[in-house]
């Protein structure tokens, strides 16, 4: 048993110095991590923020002024004043997303007590904010014209009290980021390891491993830990560095925590990447097959899509993936502040896949290598 462990350790070693030597896989790891999660931080923003909007102010009234003026920062920028036969070529050239065309006599058909009617022009290929960013200006543009009218905001026979908890300013770039993290780490453990198999094979060293005293299974195992070693030593650095520190992202829960979640987690992926470098003939081939699995995994796991918005069906399905506990897991710790009282199960989950996954590539590898 002990010569055994030494085995394990000493190709994991040989694991790590071949993943040093190899700049492609460490330009991946690196760039994953940290320029990965900073540009979903700052540039994959899909709430209202900087909004372009534009006003055909045909009332010239106080109203209308007070309504421009409502319009401010941060999500929208300062209204541009435009006259009406501008609107189409505005729309068209994709200056603003939004134009607010207020009709003469506004403000006196309302004192009147008739019921005038703005025009809201959106440009719905910026789906990331049309919907929203046209309920944002419908509620602005009420609120203004019923303080005009009544002079004060008017009381409401029911007050709705709403608290956003876990993320009280409602960013979506705090769920994007961390789950970006999550991400990487289920698209790396699946290349690396299989990474390493298929050049194992394709350089012809596997044969030269297997001629020396040592069994399948620990030249399995020296790959899930050295490669497990360097995706987890990275996502350390991305969620305590470039998370926390640069992106002044706030995490509740336990850090250490996530990890030993994540080092179950890793066992199962990178044994799900061996099977599958078992599988594949080629490095192309393992490609195409590694990026098909991580796209289910990674669409159906819940960072997309919540689970109870899909058929219960393939809801049952998904619950066989390692991905959708990790998902799991990492929300709860992360953003909620659980404790291993609240995800032991997913813990236990993901480590019994784990064994499955790992027995699996055993199998596959051995008829492989014989």
């Amino acid at each position: 048993m002990r010569q055994r462990l030494i085995n394990i350790y000493r190709l994991g070693i040989k694991e790590l110095f071949s993943l040093r030597y190899d700049p492609v896989m460490v330009f991946l790891i690196i760039y994953s991590f940290t320029f990965s999660i900073y540009m979903i931080a700052k540039g994959n923003v899909t709430g209202v923020v900087n909004a372009a909007v534009a006003i055909v102010d045909e009332d010239r009234s106080q109203l209308s002024r007070r309504i421009n003026d409502a319009l401010l920062a941060p999500q929208f920028l300062p209204p541009a004043q435009i006259s009406l036969h501008e609107i189409d070529a505005a729309m068209d050239a994709g200056r603003y997303t939004f134009v607010i065309d207020i009709p003469p006599d506004f403000q006196a058909d309302l004192k009147a007590g008739r019921q005038p009617v703005i025009q809201l022009n959106v440009d719905a290929t910026a789906m990331g904010m049309a919907g929203t960013g046209a309920g944002y200006i419908h509620r602005i543009i009420a609120h203004e014209v019923t303080v005009f009218l009544k002079g004060s905001v008017p009381k409401q026979p029911v007050t709705i009290v709403t608290r956003a908890r876990f993320n009280p300013n409602m960013e979506s770039s705090w769920f994007d980021t961390v789950m970006e993290v999550s991400n990487n780490i289920t698209l790396l453990a699946i290349m690396l390891t299989g990474a390493a198999l298929i050049r194992e094979r394709e350089h012809g060293t596997i044969e030269h491993l297997l001629v020396m005293p040592l069994t399948p299974i620990e030249i399995m195992l020296a790959k899930v830990w050295a490669n497990g070693l360097a995706i987890l030593v990275a996502a350390t650095f991305s969620l305590t560095v470039i998370v926390q520190v640069l992106l002044e992202i706030p995490i509740t829960g336990s850090i250490p925590l996530f990890l030993s979640g994540t080092i179950l987690y890793l066992f199962s992926v990178t044994s799900l990447g061996i099977f599958l470098a078992t599988l594949a003939r080629s490095m192309p081939q393992f490609g195409l097959l590694a990026l098909l699995v991580f796209i289910v995994m990674n669409m159906l796991s819940g960072v997309h899509t919540p689970l109870d918005n899909m058929p219960v069906i393939l809801r049952n399905i998904m619950l066989f993936s390692p991905s959708t506990h990790f998902v799991s897991f990492s929300k709860a710790i992360l953003f909620r502040g659980a404790g291993i009282d609240v995800v032991w199960f997913d813990f236990a989950i993901i480590s019994i896949i784990g064994l499955v996954f790992f027995f699996a590539a055993l199998i596959r590898f051995r008829k492989t290598v014989t």
